[in-house]
């Protein structure tokens, strides 16, 4: 029996940005459920998410989403003692920079990108979606089918996003834990600097694997939804 996938989307655009790459695991057998991102500050939103994740055999996430699956295999692993398959994408496990973690958003652009969104969210949420898939040659067409998925959010649940993007800091969770994690990252990802992979690397979790991908920008989870897709089959395939 394939393993149950519960599959979280990033930060702005909702979850049917990975309804693609669903589709593309589905037609491979796989189960595979989306969520968008909630806000895991919050402990009774939390509690509710770890129970639900501690059904599915792999929990994994895009972005934001990848960070929100570091805390639910985390926890699910707290409470069960069940390691579950982990794997993000175009994700850091501490967005913004830190005197241990340099190699992410610094302070002052993080700041300025919240004032940016509080005074105008819409244009802020459009400059936001051209860094998303910024950095390769079929940009502007990636970004028009990002548009063709994109789903309205509520205005609380970026804010929490926001909030979630400036206080997480995953490093000593990935560090410790003891499952089976794959991150994949992006060469010209606009986001997440590409050198967050070679500190990934010096992570020496016992079963993790990091990948970066060639010609790819931010977006790839929905634009190279096949490449994507092998890279997940590939990891939990071999991680059986």
């Amino acid at each position: 029996m394939k393993q149950r996938i519960l599959l979280i989307t990033g930060w702005g655009g909702g979850e049917q940005l990975l309804n693609p790459l669903k589709q593309s695991l589905e037609q491979r057998g796989y189960q595979v459920e989306l969520s968008n991102i909630f806000n895991v500050l919050d402990e009774e939103q939390l509690a509710q998410f770890v129970q639900h994740a501690a059904q599915f055999d792999v929990i994994a996430g895009w972005s934001l989403g990848g960070e929100l699956a570091i805390v639910l295999a985390h926890e699910v692993f707290k409470q069960t003692g069940e390691a579950k398959t982990l794997i993000t994408m175009a994700s850091n496990p501490c967005f913004v920079a830190t005197d241990n973690w340099k190699h992410a958003m610094s302070a002052d652009d993080f700041i300025q990108f919240r004032q940016s969104f509080n005074i105008d969210p819409v244009a802020t949420l459009k400059r936001f979606g051209l860094l998303v898939t910024k950095g390769v040659t079929t940009a502007k067409s990636d970004f028009n089918k990002m548009q063709s998925l994109l789903h309205a959010q509520p205005m609380s649940l970026l804010k929490q996003g926001l909030d979630m993007l400036e206080q997480l800091n995953l490093v000593n969770i990935l560090k410790n834990y003891t499952g089976y994690q794959l991150h994949l990252f992006a060469e010209h990802d606009a986001l997440v600097p590409y050198q967050v992979s070679y500190d990934m690397q010096k992570i020496a979790a016992k079963f993790i694997q990091v990948v970066e991908l060639k010609n790819t920008a931010h977006s790839f989870p929905f634009v190279q939804v096949e490449l994507t897709c092998q890279e997940l089959i590939h990891f939990m395939e071999s991680s059986v």
